[in-house]
């Protein structure tokens, strides 16, 4: 088991700004970390066969601490919705409540800062950059946010040792394997010490052993109470999380507590 880091590597904590918009949340209740009311959400374009439906009418609520595992056939529409409740994608309509703010009426620039400073995305593919180091990787966030030089690499340490690649700090990630790799993604995604965390497929890619080790990180952070959201097809996350959504065709055919 990795070694853990003094005190809770999510504790949200203020994230000074250089030149970046000041939030204000609406006002919610502060128990609920994602909402996402009617979403709807469309492509159109060349491939598209004159449009595709991604999203159709969904509504979910996720509270604090919860843990999420949306599940579904490829192509339903798991990773569009993940995309849209984090704020990386705008619905086509409807309303995401994300910490208190409507995605809409935020900027583009405010979006980004939210996601930035409070929330955490790991990719099925990690999406290291390949030319900087694990512990560069896990720096990147942290100087985007303005954190001094020493209080990133504090946090850099500390975050790496939390899930044991502590001595793995200076191998770029061709030199990692694909377990390594997935860490150090999660490390990255908990640099800002996010509220909520996104996971897309977070075992896809692994062996069911590494797997393994990667739920355990997950259920740890979620068992000192950050928020997760996964999308997966790995009946071992919906095992673990505490409420689980099938979706199908764009729309929520079965939510938690339905019967089979």
């Amino acid at each position: 088991m990795p070694g853990r880091p003094s005190g809770r590597v999510f504790d949200p904590g203020g994230i000074p700004s250089r030149a970046a918009p000041r939030l204000h949340a609406e006002a919610h209740d502060a128990g609920l970390h994602v909402r996402g009311v009617a979403l709807y959400k469309e492509y159109h374009g060349a491939g598209t066969g004159g449009g595709v439906t991604a999203l159709r009418g969904v509504d979910l609520e996720v509270k604090a601490g919860e843990w999420v595992a949306i599940v579904g056939p490829s192509g339903c529409g798991k990773s569009t919705l993940l995309n849209v409740l984090a704020g990386i994608d705008l619905p086509s309509s409807g309303v995401v409540e994300l910490l208190g703010f409507d995605q809409a009426r935020l900027s583009e620039a405010e979006r980004a800062r939210l996601r930035l400073t409070r929330v955490g995305f790991v990719f099925q593919r990690f999406h290291l950059l390949p030319v900087l180091t694990a512990g560069e990787n896990v720096e990147l966030p942290m100087a985007e946010a303005g954190l001094s030089r020493r209080e990133r690499q504090d946090r850099v340490r500390e975050l790496l040792s939390f899930v044991g690649l502590e001595h793995r700090i200076g191998h770029r990630p061709a030199q990692l394997s694909g377990g390594e790799q997935q860490r150090v993604a999660i490390a990255r995604a908990l640099a800002n010490r996010p509220e909520v965390v996104f996971a897309d497929e977070p075992t896809g890619e692994l062996d069911r052993g590494t797997g393994a080790g990667i739920l355990d990180l997950l259920g740890t952070l979620n068992a000192e109470g950050t928020t997760l959201l996964t999308v997966t097809h790995d009946a071992e996350v919906a095992v673990r999380a505490s409420r689980v959504i099938e979706m199908s065709d764009g729309s929520i055919v079965r939510p938690s507590g339905a019967e089979p």
